[in-house]
């Protein structure tokens, strides 16, 4: 059925049967061919030569820009601390660092697998104090200094020593329980 219905197809209508004019396929491969010509751009020395290295240097400029805000940012960081409001402050941020370190490492010098859970817990903490920290040396730059984000930093370093104090009086304390020979007392 459908192959009849192609039949009456080209039966019925009417094609364009006719040979075009001599010369014909010449004059369109001519226009073809001025075509492409047209369409071809000249390559230019100075473009073919310069663009790759044009590329490779706003590449590096673009990397020298990002490292250079990266760097800026750090150092901006560093400015904002307690140390750069004044050399009292500088004296007490170093006071109280070096008192953590100190303690932080009796804390894990004295860590054993009665004391882990306390140990492990006080550095928790102290992360958490840390991470307080380093928003408030950001609210220090951005609030110009105000007094109360400078006091908050120093509880801040305070808590932290607060904190290791306490788990070195714990761990003496379950070090003396361990020591002390309970069948001695007398109840």
């Amino acid at each position: 059925m459908k192959d009849e219905e192609l039949y009456s197809l080209f039966t019925t209508e009417e094609f364009d049967i006719e040979e075009p004019r001599t010369g014909h396929e010449e004059r369109f491969l001519t226009k073809l061919k001025e075509e492409a010509q047209q369409k071809e751009i000249p390559k230019d020395n100075f473009r073919s030569f310069w663009s790759p290295w044009l590329a490779i240097a706003a590449s590096l400029v673009f990397i020298i820009i990002i490292a250079g805000s990266f760097f800026s940012t750090k150092a901006y960081n560093k400015s904002t601390d307690l140390a750069a409001i004044s050399p009292e402050m500088k004296e007490t941020q170093e006071f109280y660092s070096t008192a953590i370190k100190a303690e932080l490492e009796k804390v894990n010098l004295a860590k054993s697998p009665e004391t882990e859970i306390i140990v492990n817990d006080a550095l928790k903490q102290l992360e958490r104090l840390d991470t307080e920290y380093k928003k408030l040396k950001q609210d220090l730059s951005s609030s110009g200094k105000d007094k109360r984000v400078i006091f908050a930093m120093v509880s801040n370093l305070q808590q932290r020593i607060d904190l290791l104090n306490n788990v070195s009086t714990q761990i003496e304390e379950i070090k003396e329980l361990k020591n002390n020979d309970h069948e001695s007392t007398i109840i």
